[in-house]
């Protein structure tokens, strides 16, 4: 208590109390104009770090900040589109094996859809010309005028003619569609036989094991 501080290889008396920011300055200093220049320059400069270092921080805390929200939002989006590949590529899987089991039976049934589409275009072509000449020998009818008596009577019997084959042609567009229906009842038969044949041998087998597994005597 009653010494002075030494301060710059100077001594300071005992009225002296702190800057605002905490830092020492002379409060009076009677007679010392030179120490207060240099507490004043002191606290300016001690201010000014203070303010500086307050702002690196902030800066600094501000860029962590932002880097580990772009970070997480890049990861998140990355799981996301790794995700979404995981869901398609199952996806596509699932897909091609449905499909794989489909293909033959399709491919059968069109080939086959095709063969009763092309006798149909023909029947229909058929059927067509047959109309025709009905129609051309309507026109000649009405045309003609000599041996009427001998016309008509050829003219009835190309009608018959006609009406014979246009009900041939119908029957056998009735038949096409039996043919299919035959031709499916006869694949699922030709599919039982198989089943059937394949219960016989496991049936066969099983029976040659109970068999062998008898003590025997018994």
């Amino acid at each position: 208590g009653g010494h002075p501080v030494s301060l710059c290889g100077a001594a300071v008396p005992e009225n002296f109390r702190g800057c605002d920011d905490g830092t020492s300055s002379p409060a009076a200093l009677p007679g010392h104009p030179e120490w207060e220049r240099l507490f004043n320059e002191m606290c300016s400069e001690s201010l000014k770090s203070r303010k500086l270092w307050a702002q690196h921080e902030r800066l600094s805390r501000l860029e962590l900040g932002g880097s580990d929200a772009s970070s997480e939002r890049a990861s998140a989006r990355a799981r996301r589109e790794a995700r979404e590949a995981r869901l398609a590529t199952l996806s596509s899987r699932a897909g091609e094996d449905s499909s794989r089991d489909y293909r033959k039976l399709y491919e059968s049934a069109l080939t086959e859809n095709q063969k009763l589409k092309t006798k149909l275009q023909e029947a229909q072509l058929e059927l067509a010309d047959v109309k025709s000449k009905l129609e051309k020998m309507a026109q000649q009818k009405q045309d003609k005028t000599a041996d009427r008596s001998s016309v008509l009577e050829m003219e009835k019997r190309e009608r018959r003619a006609l009406e014979r084959k246009m009900s041939e042609m119908e029957e056998e567009m009735k038949n096409l569609h039996q043919l299919k229906q035959i031709q499916t009842l006869k694949q699922m038969h030709e599919q039982l036989q198989a089943e059937n044949r394949a219960l016989t041998r496991v049936v066969a087998r099983l029976s040659e094991a109970i068999e062998g597994s008898d003590p025997q005597g018994l």
